[in-house]
């Protein structure tokens, strides 16, 4: 169960009313919006990615265990694959977020997205979180190593922010993305790294940071001129990664007179599925 994109940049005003509840976007928002899937070539490729997965994953499980995949905002919905898998015969359904670490605004709602639109007869199960699975630590360190940080190079593991108000609230994705973290830089021998927060929502209240871009800006006018990004709170390539690191954030360091890479999305990453794989037979 992943978030879901839109197919084609027509499809926008549609996609964002959905992922705003039913309230319509402003113009200027669907423009916005436009213009960062234009930047990276028109579309996301995450549900190709998560197809992929689901893919790869399946040829793990074998014929036994169907694997389906299901979007909360865009097609294919979660309660259509559901509507799937209930007529091929299954009767009970493991759900998957693909988020690592749990929030109530974004895993908890895929929960609840399935929990709605679960066909009468099929049982559902949710993994909840992952977030320090020995696996996912390994996948992500993995990509942390064939990087080779260099000795100057501030490294940065980064997750999506959140409303300040959910955090205050008692969820505890930061405790989660921060465990994620440790667990990471322990895993690749990091002795130093900063944590940051992108792909802020387009709210006027307060969400939690530190913010990404402001982050570099305060540590190249302390001296850093390199930056790696690590991010930890996504498994596969969308727009809040070719758009929100590889061109927004990189822009502001170039401003700034410093670099910035990233390192490689987990997407099909054999040491990502088989911790997929491994989720599915704990609970079967």
């Amino acid at each position: 169960m992943a978030h879901g994109t839109p197919a084609s940049l027509d499809e926008m005003p549609e996609y964002l009313q959905l992922v705003r509840g039913g309230r319509p976007a402003s113009p200027e928002l669907v423009a916005e919006m436009r213009h960062h899937y234009s930047a990276i070539g028109g579309r996301s490729p995450l549900t190709a990615l998560t197809g992929a997965q689901a893919d790869a994953l399946g040829a793990r499980l074998g014929r036994d265990v169907p694997v389906a995949v299901g979007m909360r905002n865009w097609h294919p919905f979660i309660n259509d694959a559901l509507a799937g898998l209930a007529a091929s015969g299954v009767e009970r359904v493991i759900g998957i977020p693909m988020a690592p670490q749990a929030s109530t605004i974004i895993v908890h709602k895929y929960v609840d997205a399935a929990i709605a639109g679960l066909p009468q007869g099929v049982a559902f199960e949710a993994v909840r979180s992952y977030f320090a699975h020995p696996l996912l630590v390994e996948a992500f360190a993995e990509q942390v190593r064939a990087a080779r940080p260099g000795a100057h190079e501030t490294i940065v593991f980064t997750a999506h922010s959140l409303p300040s108000r959910v955090i205050a609230s008692g969820d505890h994705y930061a405790e989660e993305v921060a465990a994620t973290a440790s667990a990471v830089a322990g895993r690749a021998a990091i002795a130093r790294y900063e944590c940051a927060y992108q792909s802020t929502g387009r709210t006027p209240e307060p969400w939690i940071g530190p913010d990404l871009c402001g982050l570099i800006k305060e540590r190249v006018a302390g001296g850093a001129r390199q930056f790696l990004i690590v991010p930890i709170g996504f498994v596969c390539d969308h727009t809040e990664i070719l758009f929100d690191i590889d061109i927004e954030a990189a822009s502001v360091a170039r401003q700034c007179g410093a670099t910035l890479r990233r390192t490689e999305s987990l997407n099909a990453s054999p040491t990502f599925i088989s911790m997929l794989e491994d989720l599915v037979r704990q609970c079967v």
